[in-house]
């Protein structure tokens, strides 16, 4: 599977005599095409409406880009997803670069800790975790501390010469 996008769909059901302007339904949806997002959309419009695509039409599809995308930013998940034994809600945080790196985040973790696949993942809402004190999860929160430091003691320096042997071990302590 590809990189995911976020797409906006807005779609409806198609206009007749009994009712002229039908409801629009708008959802927020993370698929790696705009094909496979019109097909997730009448996928969950089938499961809350009378609604499928032989009797809807798609208004509007748009994709939603990152208003800061050179940002660290937390986000919550809520998502619903069925494994072996039935169907679950969780929540889970992740501390990436834009929603979309948060979604594929959890794409990748619920494969690998549940064995969940894309096709049984419903993604319910994305929230963009401001406060520090909303931060949930202690695996985020040790983050978020101040003056936080990823020391590297064991490095190895470069050469400037182009020797490929040396009479001296190189120290790798600084």
């Amino acid at each position: 599977m590809g990189r995911l996008t976020e797409y906006q769909v807005i779609g409806r059901h198609l206009p007749s005599e009994a009712n002229p302007t039908p409801k629009l339904y708008r959802m927020r949806i993370f698929a790696p095409n705009d094909v496979v997002a019109k097909s997730r959309f009448f996928y969950f419009l089938a499961k809350l409406r009378k609604i499928k695509k032989a009797n809807g039409e798609i208004v509007s599809l748009n994709k939603i880009s990152e208003k800061h995308p050179q940002k660290v930013k937390n986000f919550g998940i809520w998502i619903r997803y069925d494994s072996r034994s039935g169907t679950h809600n969780m929540y889970k945080e992740y501390r990436e670069m834009s929603r979309t790196d948060a979604v594929e985040s959890l794409y990748q973790d619920m494969s690998a800790r549940h064995r969940a696949r894309f096709r049984s993942i419903h993604i319910l809402k994305v929230v963009e975790i401001e406060k520090t004190d909303d931060i949930r999860r202690p695996y985020i929160k040790q983050l978020v501390t101040k003056n936080l430091k990823f020391p590297l003691p064991h490095r190895v320096g470069r050469t400037t010469s182009k020797k490929i042997f040396s009479a001296i071990r190189p120290s790798t302590f600084y």
